[in-house]
């Protein structure tokens, strides 16, 4: 089917985001209402106080928690932190929008590695990327946009093989919604490989994309090199009440989970009875095939687009999803 965009209806739907279809649960609402009373105030000039937070929740000790503007502006502290002029980055194409971009600001060339023919990371061809000008590899798990997961023995098999020099990012913005057998000891991991850096934010799972929380995990001597590029007054004032009631209702968020990851599932198998062939997701959202971008878009439903057609979609709300499930028919 083609069809001209220029006439395509208006978007009455924005899936386009992977963003939590929820808003945030009624005690951090609560909790918010009564920090923005002190709006007038500043927040901590670095977020010792959201770091400590962070860090007693996950069992970790403080200084391995650095905490940013979303899991976004975290990347960026790790990059300006550990590449210098003439490093350059490798990862998986497509990605996380933010990386390139991220790396087209400071002047960092990219190394893009494209995904196999089943939407995984190709951790083979990645490790061939390295070279002694690669100072970062960025890992997502799960991928965004396709939400397939690379098995721990793999990533274990990829940090032996590319050595300690190269620093590896690995992106954890959607773990909420791995199976926890299927999670990884963040802990362990950076005890065992200094060298890895652990990104997660509060964006998707707990609701919180609009108030920009994200946090890295690190080693306690790379903490401190990423902690330097903090901004001061960075942080939203309203974090530390977020975090707090999100940490204390993790009940609410674990049925909310349920709901979004059921949805999705259902969504896939609607779609893989039409005959569509869908990567079995571990995040918020599934990846379509081409061409699903100009379908949805036809449809009014804003989703994110890639070059060869195909399409990312939150999922979560089932009137969205029917929506989805409608346009690809």
């Amino acid at each position: 089917m083609s069809v001209d965009l220029d006439v395509a209806p208006a978007m009455r739907l924005q899936l386009a985001l992977s963003e939590n279809p929820f808003p945030p649960l009624p005690s951090v609402v609560t909790a918010l209402n009564s920090a923005v009373a002190q709006a007038n105030r500043y927040p901590e000039f670095v977020p010792t106080r959201l770091a400590k937070i962070i860090a007693t929740h996950l069992g970790l000790a403080t200084e391995t928690v650095v905490v940013g503007s979303g899991a976004t502006g975290v990347a960026m502290q790790v990059m300006q932190a550990l590449l210098a002029d003439g490093d350059e980055i490798a990862c998986a194409t497509p990605t996380f929008d933010g990386y390139p971009i991220l790396a087209a600001m400071r002047s960092t060339p990219v190394r893009a590695v494209s995904l196999d023919a089943l939407g995984n990371q190709n951790l083979e061809a990645l490790a061939a990327a390295v070279d002694e000008r690669v100072r970062l590899v960025i890992v997502c798990r799960p991928h965004n946009p396709t939400g397939t997961l690379i098995s721990a023995a793999d990533l274990e098999w990829f940090l032996g093989v590319v050595g300690a020099r190269t620093y590896v990012l690995l992106d954890e913005a959607y773990v909420e919604f791995v199976e926890p057998r299927l999670r990884l000891d963040a802990r362990r991991l950076v005890v065992e490989h200094p060298n890895v850096i652990v990104l997660r934010t509060f964006s998707k799972a707990y609701g919180l994309a609009g108030l920009r929380v994200g946090y890295a995990i690190a080693t306690p001597e790379e903490a401190e090199r990423i902690r330097r590029w903090q901004v001061p007054f960075g942080v939203n004032a309203t974090a530390v009440a977020a975090v707090t009631a999100s940490y204390a209702a993790e009940r609410e968020l674990r049925i909310r989970v349920t709901r979004i990851t059921r949805d999705r599932e259902q969504l896939r198998d609607a779609l893989r009875a039409r005959g569509l062939r869908i990567p079995a997701s571990h995040a918020n959202f599934l990846y379509l095939p081409a061409p699903a971008a100009e379908l949805l878009r036809w449809h009014g439903i804003a989703a994110k687009g890639y070059p060869d057609g195909a399409a990312r979609v939150a999922v979560g709300d089932p009137e969205a999803s029917a929506a989805v499930l409608a346009a690809l028919s």
